[in-house]
């Protein structure tokens, strides 16, 4: 899978002729499939959150850790995006690598996406300040408005896919070559680490330029 993946690292706008490119240069229109379905997968999954507007003809693709700084960074940049691109489906996928508290804020989040506040409970928990543990995790619940008892019955009951999404995206992003998050793919474009509004804007317009018709990946 590793290699059918190709993804194309997009590090700024200078780089964006290039990449745009590169899988037509190398002339390989199989491993091209290959990674084309792929990111489908990656992009499809019912149990990773999405935000999906009705109409979305590009899909941002986020892997994350609530306790990672730059994740936390990058995030106002997301839901600015959120705001403005209304053809935009974001999906979230948790790749807890910071210890035992990161799986904890993993699952959580996305138990709470079963009673629907997988959104305000993302942000709360982006916005924690330092290390998240326990009790972090719960005020940043009860700060988005999320039913404890509820999220806590779903967590138990829907284990075995939450645990199950979560090994999904570890696999994928060793699929990948990701060193450390956040890292995004949209389209054919793999963004690893933090970067600007600008370059997330470039690289979502050049996804919908590769296929205007349905620029997800």
């Amino acid at each position: 899978m590793k290699s059918a993946l190709l993804a194309v690292a997009l590090f700024g706008a200078a780089a964006l002729p290039l990449a745009a490119q590169s899988l037509e240069e190398a002339g390989d229109t199989r491993r091209a499939g290959e990674a084309a379905a792929v990111r489908r997968e990656i992009a499809g999954d019912p149990v990773a959150p999405a935000v999906a507007p009705k109409g979305a003809d590009v899909t941002l693709v986020v892997f994350s850790d609530y306790q990672c700084p730059y994740c936390r960074r990058i995030h106002p940049a997301i839901e600015q995006l959120k705001r403005e691109d209304r053809r935009l489906r974001i999906v979230y996928r948790d790749w807890p690598i910071f210890g035992a508290p990161s799986v904890e804020a993993a699952r959580t989040a996305i138990a709470a996406n079963y009673q629907g506040r997988h959104a305000a409970f993302n942000d709360a928990l982006m916005a924690t300040q330092g290390r998240i543990d326990g009790a972090a995790i719960r005020a940043a619940a009860a700060r988005a408005g999320v039913d404890w008892k509820r999220l806590k019955a779903d967590e138990n009951r829907h284990a075995g896919e939450i645990e199950g999404v979560i090994a999904r995206t570890r696999g994928y992003a060793r699929a990948m070559d990701l060193t450390g998050t956040p890292a995004m793919l949209v389209g054919r474009y793999l963004i690893p680490g933090a970067v600007d509004l600008p370059t997330l804007r470039k690289a979502i317009a050049a996804a919908r330029a590769d296929n205007p018709s349905r620029a997800g990946p």
